[in-house]
């Protein structure tokens, strides 16, 4: 994965990131006004999905740098402890 990729890549997870930043804040903004307990569920679901994509996302980037063998953080993740990360989001 090249420079140009990365940034992409980074850009995407920060985009549904922000996403899900605003669609928090108007779950807050739903629940302060009093809005229906089936609205509040349905736009908190919409943030727990933002926020889980994000995270595969950023997972799958993690994986294809091991697969890819351009990982050159210290401390690289296992195969184990990647597998720990993917399951903490299923």
């Amino acid at each position: 994965m090249n420079q140009d990729q990365d940034q992409e890549a980074i850009g995407a997870v920060l985009n549904r990131l922000r996403r899900a930043q605003g669609q928090l804040t108007g779950v807050i903004a739903m629940i302060e006004a009093g809005r229906d307990c089936k609205d509040v569920v349905t736009q908190l679901s919409a943030v727990s999905r933002a926020l889980d994509r994000a995270g595969f996302k950023i997972i799958a980037g993690g994986m294809r740098q091991c697969l890819d063998g351009t990982d050159d953080q210290k401390g690289s993740l296992t195969e184990e402890e990647l597998e720990k990360l993917f399951l903490s989001l299923a």
